[in-house]
């Protein structure tokens, strides 16, 4: 036995744990959170307030969530499951008839010290739920009509949920984060085929008419996909967004203009500079050198999710990663691709990155989550 296993088999089971917790792990969520509070602190002009001093509160909260959360044994969180799910449905009901109304959508609860959006919650419960109930079928079970039943209502009660608020892009993020889920659990590739066929069959009969189909959507919904198709379109009024974060995608080249040097952030051109659109302000100010070192990092922490799932000790726990990683894949490549213009805009926000406290400390919990499957691993 070398000293350091020594010491480690020494160490009291509490301090054992967080011995045993992936620290590089929690190193790459510092350095993507710290270089979001350099962006906030740039597009806040070269201030601490409003943005980055609550931000950097919020992260720290996250940390200890994350690590609390890393200390329980995995087995709790599948025993949590539905309850979890359960409460944050409520939370959504609740948001349905007491929510605050924010920007044209009713979306938070007003706790006084916060506002908390159940959306960003029933993200990661929705994961929890479909992992503990894939952990209880029989593998040979997951593709049968019958057991593919409750899968999908679990999906569409907070899909439909938050589409009343309204919030597209969060329902988007939930119905393909449950979907992969489904996938990694075994279900059968023809479901998904039918999905998506019937999904664009949709898609085909709004885009070919405007009367009944696009009566579902919201007028704004309606402007942002319209503006997808041809930015052009209306460039000071619905597109007005997508055309700035193109020219300032576009004028920050290789290397970017420099810190806090950003023109259209700075000259306010940029809207929702510190939410949704903060990787423009990013790839303005540190180019496309800046962009990619982001996503390298993002990958990283995907790396590292893959691999703690492969080490799992039971279903439970690799499906949990795994659908926690898809969903954080989900969230950052869907805002790159939003402000690129390859997507609508959805009101999607970076992970870590944009401000927001709801999904900040969701998302830790969701790391914590994380841990726990590798503090608990076998040995």
């Amino acid at each position: 036995m070398s000293f350091l296993e020594y010491n480690v088999a020494s160490t009291p089971a509490g301090w054992r744990k967080i011995l045993h917790l992936n620290w590089a792990l929690v190193l790459l969520l510092v350095a993507v959170a710290g270089l979001g509070f350099l962006m906030l602190f740039s597009v806040a002009g070269g201030s601490m307030t409003p943005w980055v001093q609550p931000q950097m509160q919020r992260f720290g909260l996250g940390l200890v969530l994350m690590f609390v959360v890393a200390m329980v044994p995995i087995w709790f969180w599948r025993n949590l499951s539905a309850l979890a799910y359960a409460v944050s449905v409520i939370l959504l009901l609740v948001v349905e008839f007491f929510g605050i109304v924010g920007m044209g959508a009713q979306r938070w609860i007003d706790l006084g010290f916060m506002r908390l959006q159940p959306s960003e919650m029933t993200k990661i419960t929705l994961v929890m739920v479909l992992a503990a109930y894939y952990d209880w079928l029989d593998l040979d079970k997951t593709s049968r009509p019958i057991f593919v039943i409750l899968p999908l209502v679990l999906i569409a009660v907070p899909v439909l949920l938050t589409l009343r608020q309204p919030d597209l892009g969060t329902a988007l993020l939930l119905l393909m984060g449950g979907g992969a889920v489904m996938f990694l659990a075994g279900v059968h590739w023809a479901y998904f085929v039918g999905v998506i066929a019937a999904g664009v069959g949709a898609v085909a009969a709004v885009l070919t008419s405007r009367g009944t189909p696009w009566q579902l959507l919201q007028d704004y919904q309606y402007r942002r996909i319209d503006t997808f198709l041809d930015p052009s379109s209306d460039p000071l009024g619905a597109g007005y967004h997508i055309t700035q974060s193109q020219i300032a995608l576009g004028s920050g080249g290789w290397t970017g203009r420099g810190f806090m040097e950003g023109t259209q952030s700075r000259l306010n051109f940029l809207p929702e500079k510190h939410t949704d659109f903060i990787f423009t302000t990013l790839a303005e100010e540190f180019g496309f050198v800046g962009a990619v070192s982001l996503l390298a990092l993002y990958i990283l922490i995907l790396a590292f999710c893959i691999y703690t799932a492969m080490a799992a000790r039971d279903r439970f726990a690799s499906l949990l990663v795994l659908g926690i990683a898809a969903a954080f894949f989900l969230y950052f490549a869907v805002n790159m691709a939003m402000v690129m213009g390859l997507a609508p805009v959805v009101g999607v926000p970076l992970p870590l990155v944009s401000y927001g406290g709801s999904a900040m400390l969701v998302l830790m919990v969701a790391f914590g989550l994380v841990q726990s499957a590798h503090v608990h691993r076998p040995r």
